[in-house]
């Protein structure tokens, strides 16, 4: 399985200082209690404000997670499968 991962540049630098709780950044679990899931690491960190757009090659789900170019940014993403039913 794979993701294709596209960092989109909002061309502005952060405007808050980072929580100090997530100096190595945060794991972002969208998955819940899914019984098939995937993992993947993000870039870490991001070069400032802007999203990632991450597609799954399997199932062809789309997600986007913000990123703000600090310290708190996402570092990975665990999320639920969406396979298609045929």
């Amino acid at each position: 399985m794979g993701h294709r991962i596209e960092w989109v540049d909002g061309k502005r630098e952060p405007q808050c200082p980072p929580n100090p709780e997530y100096p190595k950044g945060i794991d972002i679990d969208l998955a819940g209690s899914a019984p098939k899931t995937c993992q993947l690491d993000l870039p870490y960190p991001a070069k400032r404000c802007g999203h990632y757009a991450i597609k799954c090659d399997a199932c062809k789900q789309v997600v986007v997670v913000t990123t703000a170019g600090r310290p708190d940014d996402p570092r990975s993403l665990r999320l639920a499968c969406r396979e298609m039913v045929n």
